[in-house]
């Protein structure tokens, strides 16, 4: 018998991680714990901006109308998916990361010949970034992943054990006080997290927490598969 991946992730990140682990072979089953939302925000002045730090696609999907003022400042995006989404709505994208965004935005400032001003546009919860001399970072949140309640089919499933994927903290917080407030047997559920941060929200109790050294899906559900061997 195989054993039972569940991703959490809001959509439609879910049905793109769903269908790429059962590529693998995966028996992967989904729910969205979360619901993007956009946040109203204003856009600063473009003449003060030199390019767009953005760490997920859903700053470019939700981000609305004032991302049109802005659509001539370069993008330095976190990674491939995100870009290919900031290049479908317009932008230019300058620079893909392959390892987070501080590791981005360290790249950049070892090229930059000149003082570097960002604009970082994030979710509500958002990784916290190390700047160095030469860089100036100002921020938008313009969306926020609203937390949902865990349906009864799904609760019904993680009753008989599996492998959870974790694509963030706040994922790893919710997922765990679901959970808790339902009374699911944590210690025959696995976490498969996208990073030691995230791996670290889920707190202990559960059967197994393993992460990733690379922040990207393709490397998340690596782990899933060699995790259902092991099982």
């Amino acid at each position: 018998m195989s054993v039972q991946v569940f991703a959490i992730r809001p959509e439609p990140g879910l049905s793109t991680t769903i269908s790429a682990g059962q590529k693998l072979g995966l028996d992967v089953f989904g729910e969205a714990l979360f619901e993007i939302q956009p946040i109203p925000w204003t856009a600063p002045d473009p003449a003060t901006v030199d390019a767009l730090l953005i760490g997920s696609a859903n700053a470019i999907r939700h981000g609305g109308p004032q991302l049109d003022l802005l659509l001539g400042k370069p993008v330095h995006a976190v990674g491939k998916t995100t870009a290919e989404i900031a290049t479908a709505a317009g932008f230019q994208v300058e620079a893909t990361g392959q390892g987070g965004l501080q590791s981005l935005l360290d790249a950049q400032k070892k090229g930059a010949a000149s003082w570097l001003r960002y604009l970082r546009l994030s979710g509500r919860e958002r990784v916290r970034l190390n700047v160095s001399a030469g860089i100036d970072i100002e921020e938008r949140i313009v969306y926020q992943a609203a937390p949902l309640r865990m349906s009864a089919f799904f609760e019904k499933r993680l009753r008989s054990g599996g492998i959870v994927l974790l694509h963030s903290a706040a994922a790893a917080r919710h997922f765990a006080e679901e959970c808790s407030r339902l009374g699911l047997p944590k210690q025959e559920l696995s976490l498969a997290a996208l990073g030691p941060r995230i791996a670290a929200a889920a707190k202990g109790g559960w059967a197994e927490i393993l992460y990733t050294n690379t922040p990207d899906d393709a490397a998340l559900l690596a782990l899933v598969k060699h995790m259902c061997q092991d099982h």
